[in-house]
């Protein structure tokens, strides 16, 4: 199954993640929220699997800039309706390994994770 990374293209974080990923040739599809936005479905079950407080960047500046009736009373279905209308409220990168999601960008995780992943067979 291909590995697919989910975010914005422009984000700092994702262009490490990018730049990582082809430094350590691992093959990926890029989903950029931007252009392709999210499926409600797929947001949903991140959510369920990960969490939506793992999900929902409160550090970004779209976050920060919600009135403060939007931040208040914080539960899954109101989390899931803002990352749903602002995608940039997810947090970057979410890198789907299929069948497993790793949020954020650490490169000790990602040499783990990734590179850990089987390419063959050494002779």
């Amino acid at each position: 199954m291909p590995i697919t990374i989910y975010g914005i293209k422009n984000c700092d974080t994702m262009k490490k993640a990018r730049a990582w990923l082809d430094d350590h040739g691992v093959a990926y599809d890029f989903h950029d929220y931007k252009l392709a936005g999210i499926a409600k479905d797929k947001l949903k079950q991140w959510s369920d699997e990960l969490g939506w407080e793992t999900l929902l960047n409160r550090a970004g500046t779209t976050f920060k800039k919600l009135p403060d009736s939007d931040k208040e009373g914080l539960n899954e279905r109101k989390a899931l309706a803002l990352m749903l209308a602002q995608p940039s409220m997810i947090k970057r990168p979410v890198l789907d390994l299929g069948g497993k999601l790793l949020v954020g960008f650490k490169p000790d995780i990602y040499a783990k994770e990734v590179a850990s992943k089987p390419r063959g067979r050494k002779t």
